[in-house]
C-alpha cells in the first residue's frame, strides 16, 4: 500500500526560486488582465499606470512619491518588527492593534501638548506609541512565558479589542474626548496641531518626510542587530530550540520579553508616523498593514533585505492600483485587494511547489 508525503527538495537555490516568483507573478497579472479585459478596460493601459504608480504624464508626480512612500513606511517597518518575533517563532499576529495603539497615544499626546516646538512633539508621540505598544507585547509574551498561554490567539483579540476602541473614541461625541473635532455636529477626527505634522526635507515641490529616512536607517541597524549582534543570535538559537538556547545558558524568558517589546514598539512607532504623515487618525488608517506585513516577513524567509524588496513591490501594487483607478471609473481601489490576493495566493503555491515535492512511500512489507 503506498502513501503520500511531503519531502523537501534538494537543489533548491535563490535562482530557482526568484525564478518560480516571477512566473507567479505574471501568472497572477493575467489573470488580473482577464478580468480587466471583462469590464472593458485595456490591460496594458492600466498596468502601466500601476507599475509607474501614476507618475507617467503627471505634472504633480511628486504627489505619487509621496503618497507611495506613505505606504511604503508602515508597511517595511510592520513588516521588520514581525520579522523579530517570527524568527523567535513567537507568532505576533497584532500588527493591526499596536499599530493603532501606537497612533492613539501619539494623537493623545499631539492634542494635549499641542504647544510644544515641533523638534520636541514629535519626539514625544513617538515615545509614548512606543511604550504603549511596547506594554503590549510585553503583556502578551509575560501570559506566554508564565502561563503558557497562546500568543496567536491573543494578539488577534488584542487587534479587535483595540479596533472598537478606537471606534468608540471616534463616534462618542462628549467634551472629554479631545480626538473629536469641536466644530462639527458629527464626530470627526480632529486634525493634529501643526507643530505635530511630521517635518520633511523639501526637494523643490517634493517633500521628504523624516520618517522615511528613519524607517531607512533603522531597517540597516535591524539587519545589523540579527545578524551580528549576541541578542539577535539569541533571538535565532530561541527560535530553532527553546531547549538548545537552555541548554547554551540563554535565558529563554528574558529573550521572548525583550525582542516583544521591541517588536510591538516598532509597530507602535510605525503607527505614530503614520499619525504624524496624515495628521489625524481613523479607525481605517491601518490600511490592513498588520496582515500584509505577516505575509511579507513570511514570503521574504524573514530575510531583512527580502523585506525591503517585498514591501517596495506590495507598495507599488497597493498604491499603484489607487492611482490607476481615477483614471478608471469602471473599478476602483479594491481591485488592489483582489490582484494582491491572486499574487500572493500564486506565489504562496509556487513557495510551496519549489520548497516540497509530493512522493509516495511504500509501506514495510514484512508489516
Amino acid at each position: 500500500m503506498n502513501n503520500l508525503h511531503l519531502v523537501k527538495r534538494s537543489g533548491n537555490t535563490l535562482v530557482r526560486r526568484i525564478v518560480c516568483y516571477i512566473v507567479a507573478i505574471i501568472i497572477s497579472m493575467g489573470i488580473g488582465a482577464i478580468l480587466l479585459s471583462v469590464l472593458g478596460i485595456n490591460p496594458v493601459s492600466y498596468y502601466k499606470d500601476m507599475l509607474t504608480i501614476g507618475l507617467i504624464g503627471n505634472r504633480y508626480a511628486y504627489k505619487s512619491v509621496e503618497g507611495f512612500l506613505k505606504v511604503f513606511v508602515p508597511l517595511l517597518m510592520v513588516s521588520l518588527a514581525l520579522a523579530l518575533s517570527f524568527k523567535m517563532r513567537f507568532w505576533n499576529i497584532g500588527g493591526e492593534g499596536e499599530f493603532l495603539v501606537g497612533a492613539m497615544c501619539a494623537a493623545a499626546v499631539a492634542f494635549n501638548f499641542g504647544s510644544l516646538p515641533t523638534a520636541a512633539l514629535i519626539p514625544l508621540m513617538c515615545l509614548a506609541a512606543i511604550i504603549s505598544s511596547g506594554l503590549i507585547g510585553l503583556a502578551v509574551a509575560f501570559l506566554k512565558c508564565r502561563f503558557n498561554t497562546n500568543e496567536t490567539l491573543i494578539t488577534l483579540m488584542i487587534n479587535y479589542i483595540v479596533l472598537y476602541g478606537v471606534k468608540y473614541f471616534g463616534e462618542t461625541k462628549a467634551d472629554w474626548n479631545f480626538f473629536l473635532r469641536d466644530d462639527s455636529a458629527r464626530p470627526i477626527f480632529a486634525k493634529f496641531p501643526e507643530n505635530a505634522e511630521m517635518p520633511g526635507i523639501h526637494i523643490g515641490a517634493f517633500n521628504l518626510l523624516y520618517s522615511v529616512i528613519f524607517t531607512l536607517i533603522l531597517t540597516v541597524i535591524i539587519y545589523v542587530y540579527l545578524k551580528y549582534t549576541k541578542q539577535g543570535y539569541e533571538i535565532a538559537v530561541v527560535g530553532d530550540s527553546s531547549d538548545t538556547a537552555r541548554y547554551a545558558g540563554i535565558k529563554v524568558k528574558r529573550v521572548t520579553l525583550r525582542t516583544m517589546f521591541l517588536s510591538a514598539s516598532l509597530i507602535g512607532l510605525a503607527g505614530a508616523f503614520s499619525a504624524s504623515a496624515s495628521a489625524t487618525v481613523s479607525s481605517s488608517m491601518t490600511n490592513s498593514v498588520g496582515w500584509t506585513g505577516i505575509v511579507v516577513a513570511w514570503l521574504s524567509k524573514l530575510s531583512i533585505p527580502g523585506i525591503f524588496v517585498a514591501s517596495i513591490l506590495i507598495s507599488i501594487l497597493q498604491y499603484g492600483c489607487q492611482a490607476a483607478s481615477t483614471s478608471y471609473p469602471a473599478i476602483d481601489r479594491n481591485y488592489a485587494d483582489l490582484l494582491q490576493g491572486i499574487i500572493l495566493f500564486a506565489v504562496l503555491v509556487s513557495d510551496f511547489t519549489v520548497t516540497f515535492k509530493i512522493v509516495k512511500r511504500k509501506e514495510d512489507a514484512s508489516k
